[in-house]
């Protein structure tokens, strides 16, 4: 007999992928500083005895980023990706993004759907004489708007 919580289970931090425009991003190999905020709204509110009341109420949301570090390979998207952006291109430069976390058996258990992304950086691990590691490439993608399902 199966515990009642089990299907509950938290998800695992292997089991994710990352498209950009629906086409999955080869060689992944981590999503970190996923972040997306909203603006906080103060004030005091008077009460009918002339007590004031801090209030808090949610903003409009805030753009945001995230990284993605992957192996290099041969593919040249993030390539091509960055040069829009450097040549000014920004237009032509955004797309959609969306990081799913999956369960054990692949399937996604939440999706991060963000809209108008583009690539803000990119950085190359340090390349070693001798070295046994893998090549990487780390690019910072910002986003407009994001949603959780």
């Amino acid at each position: 007999m199966a515990l009642p919580d089990t299907q509950y289970d938290a998800a695992v931090a292997y089991g994710f992928t990352v498209k950009i425009d629906g086409v999955q991003i080869p060689s992944v190999i981590s999503v970190s500083d996923l972040t997306a905020e909203v603006d906080k709204v103060e004030y005091n509110q008077q009460t009918a005895d002339g007590k004031f009341v801090p209030r808090q109420l949610s903003g409009q949301q805030k753009g945001g980023e995230f990284t993605v570090t992957r192996g290099m390979t041969q593919d040249k998207a993030v390539a091509d990706w960055i040069n829009k952006v450097l040549e000014g291109d920004l237009k032509s430069a955004r797309k959609t993004g969306e990081v799913a976390v999956n369960d054990y058996q692949g399937s996604p258990i939440r999706r991060y759907s963000f809209e108008n992304c583009w690539v803000k950086s990119v950085k190359m691990s340090q390349l070693e004489a001798g070295g046994a590691n893998v090549v990487t490439e780390e690019f910072v993608v910002c986003f407009d708007a994001m949603k959780a399902e």
